[in-house]
């Protein structure tokens, strides 16, 4: 069974940093791009950063510059790292990663989320 399992998040005061990590396990034969979402109490789910397969790097306009997306393929692993954290970077951060199993089929899965909280 495929699945996706964020972790590395926590409780942070505002200028730290964490390392949240997205490993995908099960029958994976290939991962392809992998994106980080973030949600906060009361509001829309937000996009954060996109990695691709080919190691390409994409980031939302209020995480440019602090934040960084990146990948160890071979341990089907995707990493976010984040510096310089604010109260409003609080929020469920969630890890979205289009797979491809032992059959052939391409998948788009989700993790469970991973907290982090920065106080002021």
């Amino acid at each position: 069974q495929v699945q996706v399992v964020e972790s590395g998040g926590g409780l942070v005061q505002s200028g730290g940093s964490l390392r949240l990590s997205c490993a995908a396990s099960g029958s994976i034969v290939s991962m392809y791009d992998v994106a980080w979402y973030r949600q906060a109490p009361g509001k829309r789910r937000e996009w954060v950063a996109t990695i691709s397969s080919g190691g390409s790097t994409t980031y939302g306009d209020a995480v440019k510059g602090r934040l960084t997306i990146s990948r160890d393929n071979a341990k089907n692993t995707v990493y976010l790292q984040m510096n310089i954290l604010k109260p409003e970077d609080t929020a469920l951060y969630y890890c979205n990663a289009d797979l491809a199993d032992s059959s052939g089929r391409l998948r788009s899965y989700w993790g469970q989320g991973t907290q982090v909280t920065v106080s002021s």
